[in-house]
């Protein structure tokens, strides 16, 4: 018996691959992933406020039910180089801590690209799928990833791997907030005009990458293996600077609810462990809904290093419900 680590040519696009080990949404998986990130995010920290808002358990960080699904994603990409981007990422339902996640990957783009030294590669689409122990679906989402070709002429190129990013219509987003929760118990705020920009004064460090990597059970070997990663490093996985990110966004809004989704998630270049990581945010548009907002904000990530001059690394634009208002024209 073998693990079988597929080259881009061995998917099959339409196909879903095996499914990997269903992963359940444990106090304890929870507790792990906020000591990782730090995130603020103030209802899955706090039980009393869980239950205030959504009327149910204690809610699971939005962004820990997709780093389950991205690492439940990589049976896909076990060889992976890098993972380009994210798009249409839809939390279709929030659920509480305790609910058991297992995703669908199904290849559905491929696409050579420029060769380097290390030999052939191809740009990948994936679709997943996550579904609750009920078979209700959870998440949904797309991820492009660069993955090596051992044999070129045995890929089949088809379909449209596309780009991260296209219009932006928060409208889109209402029907994911949840009709039943009452966000009375968050800060009320007013949010900034759209394009004001904000810094984190607080930058990040990365470190417990490999923690992240292993509780979420991503296969990626890139970012276990220093010599599968890059410039003879460990890739730190990109959903880990998401998390930052969010932890980030968390402090400049503290009157975030939940995650709705994230319209696009660009990874600009790659992140290595140890790199100190700052954050610009940018509210890119806002919607008022029932007693608060859907906002959307592009988050900008730099990493520093050493010797070297900052690089931005990631665009991340997230979709909330956030509690406060959307500032309307002529409104002090």
């Amino acid at each position: 018996m073998s693990i079988h680590e597929p080259f881009a040519e061995e998917l099959i696009l339409g196909v879903p691959l095996p499914a990997a080990p269903a992963i359940t949404l444990t106090d304890g998986l929870a507790a792990q992933y906020q000591a990782i990130t730090g995130d603020a995010l103030r209802v899955p920290l706090s039980a009393p406020l869980s239950h205030q808002v959504t009327g149910a358990g204690v809610l699971a960080n939005p962004a820990l039910v997709l780093q389950v699904a991205i690492g439940q994603s990589t049976v896909a990409t076990r060889r992976v180089i890098a993972n380009l981007f994210y798009r249409h990422v839809r939390i279709l339902r929030q659920v509480p801590v305790g609910t058991t996640l297992e995703t669908t990957v199904t290849p559905k783009a491929a696409r050579l690209a420029r060769p380097n030294a290390a030999g052939d590669r191809a740009k990948v689409l994936l679709s997943m799928t996550t579904r609750d122990e009920a078979g209700n679906i959870i998440a949904d989402f797309e991820r492009l990833a660069l993955i090596p070709v051992r044999h070129r002429l045995a890929l089949t190129e088809a379909g449209e791997t596309g780009a991260a990013e296209q219009t932006l219509d928060l409208g889109e987003y209402i029907q994911l907030a949840p009709a039943d929760w009452n966000l009375a118990g968050l800060p009320t705020t007013v949010l900034p005009p759209a394009g004001t920009e904000v810094q984190d004064p607080l930058r990040e460090p990365v470190t417990e990458a490999q923690s992240l990597v292993r509780i979420t059970q991503n296969l990626a070997a890139a970012h276990r293996d220093t010599g599968r990663g890059q410039q003879g490093r460990r890739l730190v996985y990109g959903g880990h600077t998401v998390g930052l990110a969010q932890a980030a966004l968390s402090r400049i809004d503290p009157s975030i609810a939940t995650v709705l989704g994230w319209h696009s998630c660009d990874h600009l270049a790659p992140v290595f462990e140890e790199d100190l990581l700052s954050f610009t945010t940018v509210l890119e548009d806002s919607l008022p809904h029932k007693d608060g907002s859907i906002a959307a904000y592009r988050i900008t990530a730099t990493a520093h290093r050493p010797g070297a001059e900052p690089v931005d690394v990631l665009s991340w634009v997230p979709v909330v419900w956030t509690a406060a208002e959307t500032k309307s024209e002529g409104k002090p």
